[in-house]
């Protein structure tokens, strides 16, 4: 069975310094991983290192069943196509307003037509729940929320199997951020998608995940599903899971599934 995403090996340094040793890690397809770890554990590295912004210093990445830089450019491009990313902050273009912004990745991959990338970007923006009057606006007149969901309509332009999350509801109010969990749930279970999110919000983790990836000194400490992990004996798993606010904030995470 090919998995969207494979880490052989994957080990990772810093000048002198190793962030990641020899991780390996196997998403299914369809599943929700977060991946949770203290800070400076490389959660984010380690989801850049899967869409190829970084490459690691040891073994490989693939992404359904094929290296992430195997083959000629024509097949890495369209490997590329089968993944989106929304980045912690939205990473939209300054310059660009909303509708060239989720246009964006249409236009790169070729489509030319006008009424059909018209078309295209609405319906991505339907599908975050926004309506084609915020097409005309510019980023910087967007609210955070909106930000996240304009930047997952892009993510979302070239129709992926695989969907790649920073942070999501960071910055985010508990309204929002119950809001933007609630639509990510549904375009998961809509589309098929297949999800890796980095996240330090237990809400967003236990509303989400059907399996946890915890990091810890360079290495992944424990994967399986939140009840699994809450069984593992580590310190930083009793410090993350197991306080009084932790407890409280799974347990509103739970009531949004």
């Amino acid at each position: 069975m090919a998995y969207p995403v494979e880490l052989c090996g994957v080990s990772t340094r810093f000048g002198q310094t190793w962030v990641h040793r020899r991780i390996d890690l196997a998403v299914a397809a369809g599943e929700v991983v977060a991946l949770v770890g203290g800070s400076g554990t490389g959660k984010t590295t380690l989801l850049r290192q899967m869409v190829g912004l970084l490459q690691p210093a040891e073994g490989e990445v693939r992404l359904f069943g094929e290296p992430l830089f195997g083959g000629s450019r024509a097949d890495q491009l369209a490997r590329r196509r089968r993944f989106g990313m929304l980045f912690q902050q939205g990473a939209l273009f300054s310059a660009l307003n909303v509708f060239a912004n989720v246009a964006f990745p249409l236009r790169e991959f070729g489509i030319r037509d006008e009424d059909m990338l018209r078309d295209l970007v609405l319906l991505k923006l339907a599908m975050v729940e926004l309506g084609p009057e915020v097409a005309l606006r510019m980023p910087a007149e967007l609210s955070g929320g909106m930000v996240k969901r304009v930047a997952l309509a892009r993510a979302l332009a070239l129709e992926p199997e695989l969907l790649l999350l920073d942070e999501p509801t960071a910055g985010l109010d508990p309204d929002r951020s119950a809001g933007f969990v609630r639509l990510i749930r549904g375009l998961h279970q809509a589309l098929g998608l297949t999800v890796i999110l980095v996240t330090h919000d237990l809400d967003t983790l236990a509303a989400l995940a059907t399996r946890v990836a915890v990091l810890s000194e360079g290495r992944i400490l424990a994967f399986g599903s939140l009840e699994e992990i809450m069984r593992v004996q580590d310190p930083f798993i009793e410090r993350f899971f197991h306080s009084e606010r932790s407890q409280a904030a799974l347990a509103r995470g739970r009531g949004l599934g």
